[in-house]
C-alpha cells in the first residue's frame, strides 16, 4: 500500500464539495491504490454542518480513507498538503459588479495562497474551482511565490466536458469517440469552445465549424450552459462541477491520452496571449504534469473570439492588482 497523501478541500460544507468529497475518499480521483488523508476547510460558522459531512464520510468506511479532519484554520488545513481543491468562494449577488466579486473573493484566495506558500508541500497541485476561477487562481498563485506557478490551475474541465457531451449528442455517438476538443480562455460566457481539431470516431470534423449549428447553437450553449441549468433546476451546477474537478485532478496526476482544457498561467505561451493571465489552453497530461499543445493554428474568426476572452481576463487581473 502506498503512503497516504494529504488532500485539502475548501468550501467543504458546500454543495459542490459534498458531491466531490466521497469520490475522493473512494479513490476515484487518485486511484484505487492511493490512501488519502482528507482535510476539509470551511468558515467557522459552517463547522457544525461540516462535522455532519465528516460523520457521513466516516460511516462509508472507505478502505482508502486513512484519516479525515475538519478545520477553519488555513495553516492547520493546508499543512503538508499534496493536492488541493479550492472550491469555496463568494457567489455573485444581485446588483454586484464583477469587480466587487473579484475583490471579495480576493479576500478568500489571497490568504489561502499565503497558507499554501507557508505550510503546503512545495510540489502541491492546486485546482481552483470557486468562481471567478481563473482570476481567483491568479490571486492565490501570486500569494504563493515559493510554489511553481504551473502547480496552480483553474477549472475549465466542466466547459470541456460540456463540449464533449454536445458533440457526442450531435453525432449520436459515445463520449469516448470524441477527441481533441478545446475550450480557450476564461470560465465565463466569453470562453471559446473550439472544434477545429476535434475528431469523432477517428475522423476530423473541422467542417462542422461552417455549420450554423456550430455558431448558433453549440458555442452559445457551452458559454451559457450554467445559466441554462439554473433556469431548469433553480440551482447552479454542483454534481457536474464536482465531477469536472475530480477528473481534472485525476488526469493531471494519472495522465490522459486526450487533449484537455486547463486554466494555467499564460507565461511563455506561443499563441500571443498576454503574460500573467490564468488562461485555458489545450494540454496533455502525464507523470503529474501537463504541457501545452503548440501545434494548433487559429482562423481569423477564432482569433477574434479569443481576443475577447483575453481582454476580459486582462480587465479582471487589472482590477485586483493590489491583491497580486
Amino acid at each position: 500500500m502506498k503512503k497516504p497523501v494529504n488532500v485539502v478541500i475548501t468550501g467543504a460544507a458546500g454543495n459542490i464539495a459534498y458531491s466531490a468529497i466521497f469520490r475522493v475518499a473512494s479513490g476515484q480521483m487518485l486511484g484505487n491504490d492511493q490512501p488519502v488523508n482528507l482535510k476539509l476547510i470551511d468558515i467557522e460558522p459552517a463547522m457544525n454542518a461540516l462535522k455532519g459531512v465528516m460523520f457521513e464520510v466516516e460511516d462509508c468506511a472507505f478502505p482508502l480513507l486513512n484519516s479525515i479532519t475538519i478545520t477553519y484554520d488555513l495553516n492547520q488545513g493546508f499543512e503538508d498538503c499534496d493536492y488541493a481543491l479550492l472550491i469555496g468562494a463568494k457567489p455573485r449577488m444581485k446588483g454586484m459588479e464583477r469587480k466587487d466579486l473579484l475583490e471579495d473573493n480576493g479576500k478568500i484566495f489571497k490568504p489561502q495562497g499565503q497558507a499554501i506558500n507557508n505550510v503546503a508541500n512545495k510540489n502541491v497541485k492546486i485546482l481552483v474551482v470557486g468562481n471567478p476561477a481563473n482570476t481567483n487562481a491568479l490571486i492565490a498563485m501570486h500569494n504563493a511565490p515559493s510554489i511553481d506557478p504551473k502547480q496552480f490551475t483553474s477549472m475549465m474541465r466542466l466547459d470541456h466536458d460540456r463540449s464533449l457531451a454536445q458533440v457526442a449528442n450531435k453525432y449520436k455517438t459515445n463520449i469516448n469517440e470524441v477527441k481533441k476538443v478545446i475550450v480557450w480562455g476564461n470560465h465565463s460566457n466569453t470562453q471559446v469552445p473550439d472544434l477545429s481539431y476535434t475528431e469523432v470516431s477517428g475522423k476530423n470534423i473541422k467542417e462542422i465549424i461552417n455549420d450554423p449549428w456550430y455558431t448558433n447553437d453549440f458555442i452559445p450553449r457551452i458559454q451559457k450552459r450554467g445559466a441554462e441549468i439554473i433556469e431548469a433546476r433553480g440551482l447552479s451546477s454542483a454534481a457536474s462541477a464536482a465531477n469536472a474537478a475530480i477528473t481534472h485532478m485525476r488526469d493531471w496526476i494519472l495522465g490522459s491520452n486526450d487533449w484537455l482544457s486547463i486554466g494555467q498561467i499564460s507565461n511563455g505561451n506561443t499563441y500571443g496571449i498576454s503574460e500573467n493571465l490564468m488562461f485555458s489552453f489545450p494540454s496533455l497530461c502525464s507523470n503529474e504534469s501537463y504541457e501545452r499543445i503548440t501545434i494548433v493554428s487559429m482562423s481569423d474568426a477564432l482569433n477574434d473570439y479569443i481576443k475577447i476572452t483575453e481582454q476580459e481576463l486582462i480587465q479582471e487581473r487589472d482590477s485586483v492588482l493590489d491583491l497580486l
